[in-house]
């Protein structure tokens, strides 16, 4: 046998100290993707995004008529009551007009008033139409009666015949006055009939007089133009002795009621719903956090509201991560609302961690 001992194994080599760098490096890029994807151990169910601003009903202020302008009675970024007068007009044609349409309707009305004096006349003539053909009923009865006495006598020769003839013919006229009277009568209701299908004609004109006049009334009330709602001005762009027509700019209005419009990643959506609690920090106010709500979620992506949408079937594709836009409304009783401009930035953080 040998004395010899075996040789030992070899020795792991221990790790190249310039490898530790690199292995670091590698770990922390693991995590900053993790980190920025919010994926675990870094999924804290809040969810957030920069890509939100303050939004606002914002009113531009138009005329509903033309004109020149006779005052403007507000200045650049002026609070406002509802009701409050903003702009004048110069009135004076529009003052002629409703005078012209009163005149109008006072001409109508008098038609009308006119007809009813007509139609009395008329019920007058029938009434006097119907006296005369009782008249001429009367007048042929007694020519009918005298005739009938005068013939036996005319017979037993007491009477010439010449006289017959007479009384014959004095029946006869008797009956053609009854005749006329009667054709009188027939005129006269017609006449009658004419004034009452006249009458829905006289209505109408007096009506449509009526409706000339408050459209009269209602462009010179719109001389005036006013505020529809409280709130802010914004920069007045009119002028006195501008000539100004319906669409012309005059200025905006912006009320004070706001609220937040933040577009989240789709990837983000999963567990936004309607109610949750949000948290939002504004660009312009830093160190004020606003509490809110989610109040409504949009319907469809961003890009299926655009002018030009994506067609995604032709060329080359590249998925582009869509956008949905949550309207959230603030909490009442937050001081920092009142300064809160439509447009202002924001970041804004949804608590989705209840779900």
């Amino acid at each position: 046998m040998s004395d010899t001992a075996p040789a030992p194994p070899p020795a792991k080599r221990p790790w190249s100290r310039a490898a530790i760098p690199i292995v670091l490096a590698a770990i922390g890029g693991v995590l900053l993707v993790l980190f920025a994807w919010r994926l675990p151990p870094f999924d804290t169910g809040v969810q957030s995004t920069d890509n939100a601003y303050v939004r606002g009903y914002v009113t531009i202020i138009s005329p509903k008529l033309d004109g020149y302008v006779a005052e403007v009675l507000v200045k650049d970024f002026m609070p406002v009551k509802a009701g409050q007068t903003l702009v004048v007009i110069d009135d004076r044609n529009y003052r002629e007009k409703v005078a012209q349409a009163n005149a109008a309707l006072a001409v109508q009305k008098a038609n009308l008033a006119n007809w009813d004096q007509q139609r009395r006349r008329g019920q007058a003539n029938i009434s006097l139409v119907g006296a005369e053909e009782e008249s001429a009923r009367a007048a042929l009865a007694k020519a009918q009666a005298d005739f009938r006495r005068a013939e036996p006598l005319v017979q037993k020769g007491w009477l010439a015949p010449t006289e017959l003839d007479r009384l014959r013919l004095a029946v006869q006229q008797a009956q053609a006055a009854v005749g006329q009277a009667q054709a009188q009568g027939r005129v006269a209701q017609e006449d009658l009939a004419s004034v009452g299908v006249n009458r829905a004609a006289l209505e109408a004109a007096v009506a449509q007089a009526q409706a000339a006049l408050e459209l009269a009334q209602i462009d010179l009330a719109n001389t005036r133009i006013t505020a529809p709602i409280a709130g802010q001005v914004g920069e007045v762009g009119v002028k006195v002795g501008q000539y100004v027509a319906p669409g012309t700019q005059l200025m905006g209005l912006v009320p004070q009621a706001v609220w937040i419009t933040a577009n989240f990643k789709e990837t983000q959506m999963k567990d936004v719903a309607v109610g949750e609690p949000v948290r939002v920090r504004i660009d312009a106010l830093p160190g004020t956090n606003l509490q809110g709500r989610v109040e409504r979620i949009g319907p469809a992506a961003g890009s299926e509201f655009a002018v030009i949408k994506p067609d995604n079937a032709t060329g080359n594709f590249t998925k582009v991560v869509q956008r949905i836009p949550v309207r959230i409304t603030l909490d009442d009783g937050q001081e920092a609302t009142g300064r809160l401009r439509p447009g202002m930035s924001a970041v804004v953080s949804i608590d989705t961690r209840r779900r």
